[in-house]
């Protein structure tokens, strides 16, 4: 399997990333799709992704098949079909409309460090996934996750924390999510061996 790098992406085959910033060992997945995105330090999305408009979070796991912040049609207006905007397509002397392509770009979504998004998600524009987080197989997010909640359903709601409380606000506090690369090496045996209260009582938070 091919390494990450520190230096650029690794883009699979067939993958597309157009006006798109990558952080530090990051992974894009075959035929996979992101557009006008953001990806922190370590974030990955699987095979299939369609990722819009998105700030990803360090350590942001994305599953194959979901679709994150896609962009909606007019459908204030008499017609829904994109040759309102996309103009240009249909005729030679018609523009695009820049101000329906701008107002679609700010409307970002945002996924906190190490959340989850689960195979064949959909998480909506404007929408915040919290730090943590884990949104289910399939589920359609169309509200903000908190840090740390595991959500599932269409559309998607709560269904329990992942860790009391008192647990989350100590890993928040800790945020390993910031820590430096040999840090993080140091401490993989107790990522791998521990859970999240004896790593807490060991690294603090």
């Amino acid at each position: 399997m091919p390494k990450l790098s520190e230096t650029g992406p690794l883009l699979h085959p067939g993958a597309v990333a157009v006006d798109t910033t990558f952080g530090r060992w990051c992974e894009v997945g075959a035929g996979a799709r992101v557009l006008h995105s953001d990806f922190g330090d370590y974030a990955y999305c699987d095979r299939l992704a369609d990722i819009a408009n998105t700030t990803v979070g360090r350590f942001a796991n994305i599953a194959a098949l979901t679709r994150i912040g896609p962009t909606d049609h007019p459908f204030a207006h008499a017609a829904q079909h994109h040759f309102l905007y996309r103009s240009s397509y249909y005729w030679d002397d018609a523009a695009d409309d820049a101000a329906f392509f701008a107002a679609r770009a700010a409307r970002r979504t945002v996924l906190g460090p190490d959340c989850w998004i689960g195979h064949g998600a959909i998480v909506k524009p404007e929408v915040t996934v919290g730090a943590g987080a884990i949104v289910a197989a399939g589920a359609v997010v169309t509200r903000d996750v908190a840090p740390f909640m595991i959500v599932a359903g269409v559309p998607a709601v709560p269904i329990r924390a992942r860790f009391p409380a008192a647990v989350a606000d100590r890993l928040l506090a800790l945020a390993w999510w910031d820590w430096d690369h040999a840090r993080l090496r140091a401490a993989l045996e107790d990522f791998r061996a521990l859970k999240a209260e004896a790593f807490l009582e060991k690294y603090g938070g």
